[in-house]
């Protein structure tokens, strides 16, 4: 539960002012999302190392560039961080001891003890925290979980999921720190597809075992740019993912989903807004169809099912003195089964147990 700012702290304005440290692609991508979310707030000062993307990123949004990290926090309500992995824990620590309501990019650290640190942490502010898992909050993914959970579909047997995007030190990610194990940490599947991994658990149920084998091909070190892995659920089902980093640069970040329920096949292109496949059978009977765009919101809407903007909720959070989710604790889950994976890998292959170490509702 959200808290009042410690004495002393600034509590959240009319207008909540937004900081953001980091001014990189994904800084863009949250600016953008908020200017789209019909709240009311104001960005009012960034912060970024590299002073010449700070400054664009001030121009276009309209903040005032800021000297440091702290500047920002000083002049903020609530601080979007958005730097490379290594320095997440350290900018939240300013953020959260200053009272300020944070939004912090996955992954949240270089592995699941630190991120249950930060939660910990954040948790014991009292502010409101939201973490970047926010595929869970898109009309696609609301879409798909809907159907694949429909009696109708039967059970969950089986799911392909496949993740690529060009290796993202180049071309429009331009971010070399990706690159460098001392910033990212590792390579594809925690600093990308740990979204993966969360969508799996979140759309068809608990993960008792990940086993997986993975490769660096372009020889970037502990930065892995190919990885596969196969999930076993409780319930008998299993997964798999692949996530490559390549360099056809004509794919950035591409998602492609099959579920297969005993009577249904769902396939899943693109996690925003589809399109989303469905071909079902009952009796001799065969339904196939199709929806995407503003009819998938359309048919979320008519089940009571309103895709949940992630700005929109930080916001309101603030601004109502509730909580936001995913929030920090939430990613831990995450971070477990990602840490699963890589411990399977560097034993060779062989499955490794990813039971729940504490029960937390998908």
């Amino acid at each position: 539960m959200t808290r009042e700012p410690k004495p002393g702290t600034k509590g959240p304005a009319a207008k909540p002012r937004i900081g953001f440290v980091g001014c990189g692609l994904i800084a863009g991508m949250h600016a953008g999302l908020l200017a789209a979310c019909g709240e009311d707030y104001q960005i009012v000062a960034a912060f970024d190392p590299d002073s010449k993307r700070c400054g664009d990123f001030a121009e276009q949004w309209g903040a005032a560039p800021a000297a440091s990290a702290a500047d920002v926090v000083d002049r903020s309500d609530a601080v979007y961080v958005c730097t490379w992995t290594s320095e997440h824990a350290a900018v939240v620590d300013t953020v959260v001891g200053a009272g300020r309501h944070v939004f912090c990019e996955k992954p949240l650290a270089f592995d699941a003890a630190a991120a249950a640190a930060m939660a910990e942490r954040v948790a014991e502010a009292g502010v409101v925290n939201m973490v970047g898992l926010i595929l869970r909050s898109t009309p696609a993914m609301l879409a798909l979980r809907e159907m694949i959970h429909s009696p109708d579909s039967g059970r969950v047997m089986n799911v392909v999921f496949r993740d690529d995007q060009y290796l993202p030190i180049q071309g429009m990610y331009g971010s070399d720190w990706r690159g460098d194990q001392s910033r990212a940490g590792r390579g594809a599947l925690l600093e990308h597809s740990i979204h993966d991994l969360d969508l799996l658990e979140w759309l068809a149920g608990p993960v008792a075992s990940i086993a997986a084998s993975q490769h660096f091909f372009h020889g970037l070190d502990r930065i892995e740019d190919s990885i596969s892995c196969l999930l076993r659920y409780e319930s008998g089902a299993t997964a798999t993912l692949t996530s490559v980093w390549h360099d056809i640069t004509s794919r950035p970040s591409q998602r492609r989903i099959e579920v297969f329920c005993e009577r249904a096949l769902y396939t899943l292109d693109g996690e925003w807004t589809g399109p989303l496949h469905w071909e079902r059978v009952d009796g001799d009977e065969v339904t196939r169809g199709s929806i995407e765009g503003d009819a998938m919101t359309d048919w979320l809407s008519q089940r009571s099912i309103e895709p949940r903007w992630p700005p929109a909720v930080f916001l309101r959070a603030i601004r109502d003195g509730g909580a936001a989710t995913p929030a920090f604790a939430d990613a831990i889950r995450a971070h477990e089964l990602v840490d699963a994976a890589y411990r399977s890998a560097e034993i060779g292959g062989a499955a490794v147990d990813a039971t729940r170490a504490t029960a937390r509702p998908l």
